[in-house]
């Protein structure tokens, strides 16, 4: 006897069904594997330990991602950070730190529109944020809602970020002109005009009674200019072999800065004359930091360099990048920061530049970190805002913009203002109940 038709039929059905089930698990399996690959990619990736990964906690919030890391603890940094972040990168030595701490997840507290590009680092001063714009414009904005209190209209655009000293901002632009501003109302005292752009930041110094505060700016006209903060006088110029692209750092009586003739320039505050050169083996387009006698800075040749000022001798490299720095460095105790256009954040250790760390985003680096007790905060041209661990590099936080971050941000009293290429000026902190305002 041969099987009956019923059962026949019976085990077609069950091995249709069968069948039927294999393929939505095959279905259900890829398209899982999809998402998880999008929100990935979305996401970032995570730091690298030498040669190991690290993964990443993530919230579902697609603009706002936080995880919950341990606590970290670290020793306090050499130069204690001032409570204001008043000129690039906070300090005069533009190490980049910042006082107090930072939320796990802060909130977006206020934004406020520009009509062009914000490439400008901001500077925080008594309650002010004071930043430029493409718009060529300069304005100061109230820290705790992002109201407007004034603007200055220049002849062109603001990529520098300004310098807050003794009641007065200075900036310069695009168009030659350095300008001294009122912080209070914005009316101008005086304007230097330069022979080239002014891109980078100034910064100050004193002269050697230690009384008439003076201004430090480099420009495109292949100089680093000293004028007199009160008259916006010339006091001395100090000629390169090519533009200068940063801002000169200060430390012990002396200014360090590079440009693109390649040469790390270490000159005398008092009369502007020349204490030693370094060749850094290719143009510096980002600005250096200067502690102690060492200078930490990168290159257009993908090198990232410790130098001796003292012994006019560079002391390690780090070459574990495919790309240039334009990144500015953040220098802590232990730990030296900064960007990379090869997509990554990168950690090293101060006194021998071994890698700590990478971080990976999205896209280039050209925003400079600021540190802040146990955290970093930076910028990607990958449109968002990071907030990393400082011993390791896990993410903690992070805010989706959409446009490219090209600013650096500024830190103090536990909030981050950063500018962003959508034409915007954002602030983030912990939210408080009469604080801030909703965008």
């Amino acid at each position: 006897m041969g099987i009956p038709f019923r059962l026949i039929a019976q085990r077609r059905r069950v091995s249709i069904m069968s069948t039927r089930t294999a393929i939505w698990v095959l279905f259900i399996g890829v398209l899982i594997a999809a998402v998880a690959v999008f929100f990935i990619r979305r996401g970032g990736i995570g730091p690298v330990a030498g040669d190991h990964e690290a993964k990443e906690a993530r919230g579902s919030d697609p603009q706002s991602t936080t995880g919950s890391p341990p606590p970290q603890r670290f020793r306090t940094p050499m130069e204690m950070p001032s409570a204001d972040w008043p000129m690039f990168h906070g300090s005069q030595g533009l190490l980049g730190l910042a006082a107090g701490t930072l939320a796990d997840s802060p909130s977006l507290l206020w934004k406020f529109k520009t009509d062009g590009e914000v490439k400008s680092p901001p500077a925080i001063s008594n309650g002010r944020v004071f930043i430029g714009s493409s718009d060529k414009n300069v304005y100061a904005l109230d820290l705790q809602t992002g109201e407007k209190l004034w603007s200055y209209k220049t002849g062109d655009s603001v990529e520098a970020a300004p310098c807050v000293l003794d009641g007065r901002v200075f900036v310069g632009s695009a168009d030659n002109w350095l300008y001294a501003l009122d912080a209070g109302t914005g009316e101008l005292k005086w304007k230097y005009e330069t022979e080239g752009q002014i891109l980078g930041a100034a910064n100050w110094t004193r002269a050697p009674d230690e009384q008439a505060p003076r201004i430090l700016v480099g420009s495109y006209d292949n100089k680093l200019h000293c004028v007199d903060a009160s008259s916006g006088k010339r006091v001395w110029a100090y000629e390169t072999d090519n533009y200068v692209n940063g801002s000169p750092a200060v430390d012990d009586g002396k200014c360090v800065f590079g440009g693109c003739d390649a040469i790390i320039h270490v000159v005398s505050l008092a009369d502007g004359s020349k204490v030693t050169e370094i060749d850094s083996g290719s143009y510096i387009a980002a600005s250096a930091a200067f502690l102690d006698g060492e200078i930490f800075v990168g290159n257009y040749e993908n090198v990232f360099l410790k130098v001796d000022a003292g012994a006019a001798k560079i002391v390690w490299k780090y070459e574990q990048s495919d790309a240039p720095f334009f990144s500015s460095p953040a220098v802590g105790d232990e730990f030296v920061v900064f960007g990379g256009r090869d997509s990554y954040v990168h950690c090293v250790r101060r006194d021998n530049g071994r890698r700590i760390w990478a971080f990976k985003t999205l896209g280039e680096v050209n925003s400079s970190p600021a540190i802040c007790g146990d955290k970093v905060v930076i910028g990607s041209d990958d449109g968002r805002l990071y907030l990393l661990r400082l011993a390791d590099g896990q993410q903690v936080w992070s805010y989706e913009i959409g446009q490219p971050v090209i600013s650096s941000p500024a830190v103090a009293g536990g909030i981050v203002v950063v500018g962003c290429d959508d034409g915007y000026v954002y602030a983030f902190g912990p939210r408080q109940a009469d604080g801030g305002k909703t965008p």
